[in-house]
């Protein structure tokens, strides 16, 4: 059995591991941050697509166990910090909701977001994973009314996913703006853990930044 401690997290900033990020300071626990400047290309070369060959981020490597893939990556943090109560156990009633939304968020609403960002039909109902773009926003605003969260008084894992899916879809202009929507957002983003991670992020994209362009001059 790993050292609970042994972790390494492969992340960039201003990406979708950033939420995994939030994570890891909401559950308060010690890791290795290994960071990848994506600007200078360093998610291509060899040495992490050893990590992951699909060349992306996040992952983690706890022990011997190397977990890939945004919600595998919540979902064994979580569990693997039970203490930190960000994730219900698996005699909850409440890990059936849980689990739908981690994985919903993968297999219906990014690709519905994407899609329809990119003028794309989704096909076929029958062949679609997420039926209709208007669907996924339906469904994604019903789970959160009344809220406050996805469990509704409870806050778990499964909000640092969407709170961080719906910030920046909502951002650029993917998703439109709904009250709802936005009130979740900020309030996920208002935790003390998003505002740290936020600023380090930040100031972690600007170091990077200028290191590509010093490669490139």
């Amino acid at each position: 059995m790993a050292d609970k401690a042994d972790i390494t997290f492969y992340h960039a900033p201003n990406t979708r591991s950033s939420g995994v990020r939030v994570l890891l300071e909401e559950l308060g626990v010690p890791y290795r941050l290994h960071t990848l400047n994506m600007r200078a290309g360093e998610h291509l070369r060899e040495a992490y697509r050893a990590i992951n060959p699909m060349a992306k981020v996040p992952a983690i490597r706890h022990g011997d166990a190397l977990v890939t893939e945004q919600a595998a990556v919540y979902l064994y943090l979580a569990d693997l910090f039970p203490d930190a109560g960000l994730a219900p156990a698996t005699t909850d009633p409440a890990r059936a909701v849980y689990l739908r939304w981690m994985v919903f968020y993968g297999s219906c609403f990014e690709p519905a977001v994407i899609d329809r960002h990119l003028k794309r039909e989704p096909g076929p109902r029958a062949m679609s994973a997420y039926a209709d773009y208007d669907s996924v926003i339906a469904r994604v605003t019903e789970a959160l009314t009344p809220g406050p969260y996805l469990l509704g008084d409870r806050f778990s894992a499964a909000d640092i996913l969407w709170g961080s899916a719906l910030g920046w879809t909502t951002g650029f202009g993917l998703v439109a703006p709904d009250p709802v929507l936005t009130s979740y957002v900020e309030r996920v983003r208002s935790r003390p853990a998003f505002q740290t991670m936020a600023a380090a992020d930040a100031q972690l994209a600007a170091e990077h930044e200028a290191a590509a362009k010093a490669g490139a001059d």
